[in-house]
């Protein structure tokens, strides 16, 4: 499908498209389709090439997987690869693209914006920075449930005058689940009013505190690399983790990219966007079903489909299609 022909198809769909973020990584992805479609092992030997090491390997080996400067090439090409499959399989083109966090890469790559070879070079450098900016143990990351974000947000500041150190919401997932970041005995105190506000924490096993300030060094080394890495505009739509609407230039569309990083991800934003623009279809495109779990519940959404196995791949494909009028 061509440029052209791609943006016009979008057009006319009720169906997005959300890719997914860290996490959602798991060994052995996408082996059982890499077994009847060759494009998904060329595209990871395309994006290995770019990036200098075997993202297959790490993929299906787990050696190095949950290392952020791996996770992230890895993930993003995964994705990539299930899109081609979509699009080879006669996939309707989204009227809409979202990605969460490193999704946004993905996202950006599917739409045109960006080639694979530059976002698996970009991320992986992300993911080295983000590492870097933090040393190993001193931030955290918390899953704060049934409160809602005001409550978050004041707890947050509660926590963050109490003594040094901060802790910001990093994730508006859902309503009722936000995602806390910043330094480990900050997130901690915040686990603990949450609890006594009625509440649930769950702490979350990463090694990085994203989209909160202690991201701001990692922002200002990564800025660079975007402002020399050829971007175009999205061939479709891509609403950005930064204010949940699409760029308006390139220009701006580098600077949410760069804000990114030390800013919140506005999802339920993003949902609610899709959402009043008519969309009910969301179809996640990338390993595991997270985005589409969250999507499910929302009142306007008819269905929502992951792809990462073949049965997944053709229950989201049939039954996108015949909503969209393409089959009977």
């Amino acid at each position: 499908m061509s440029a052209k022909q791609l943006e016009q198809a979008a057009q006319a769909t009720k169906t997005a498209f959300v890719f997914p973020g860290q996490g959602s990584q798991k060994v052995g992805m996408l082996a059982e389709l890499a077994e009847q479609f060759s494009g998904i092992r060329d595209t990871f030997a395309e994006a290995s090439a770019a990036v200098g090491f075997d993202l297959w390997q790490i993929a299906q080996s787990g050696e190095g997987l949950n290392q952020t400067e791996f996770t992230q090439p890895v993930l993003l090409t995964a994705s990539i690869a299930l899109w081609r499959v979509w699009l080879e399989l006669g996939g309707v083109a989204p009227k809409y693209m979202a990605g969460h966090s490193l999704g946004e890469y993905s996202a950006l790559v599917a739409s045109g914006a960006l080639s694979l070879g530059d976002a698996v070079k970009l991320v992986n450098l992300r993911g080295k920075l983000m590492q870097t900016a933090v040393p190993q143990g001193v931030g955290a990351m918390a899953a704060i449930l049934g409160l809602d974000d005001a409550k978050v947000i004041e707890l947050c500041a509660q926590a963050t005058a109490a003594s040094e150190g901060s802790v910001e919401a990093a994730n508006y997932n859902a309503q009722g689940q936000v995602v806390v970041a910043g330094d480990k005995e900050r997130v901690e105190a915040v686990m603990a009013l949450a609890k006594e506000n009625g509440g649930k924490a769950i702490a979350l096993p990463v090694s990085v505190p994203s989209h909160c300030s202690l991201m701001k060094p990692a922002a200002e080394q990564f800025a660079p690399a975007l402002e020399q890495t050829a971007i175009e505009m999205p061939r479709i739509p891509v609403l950005q983790n930064v204010g949940a609407q699409a760029a308006a230039d390139v220009t701006e569309l580098r600077q949410a990219l760069t804000a990114q990083l030390y800013e919140s991800v506005q999802w339920t934003k993003t949902l609610q966007f899709l959402q009043d623009e008519g969309i009910e279809y969301i179809v996640e495109c990338g390993p595991g079903n997270v985005l589409a779990n969250m999507a499910k519940r929302l009142p306007n959404i008819e269905k929502a489909l992951p792809l990462d196995t073949k049965s997944r791949l053709e229950d989201a494909l049939n039954t996108v299609l015949v909503a969209e009028g393409k089959i009977a």
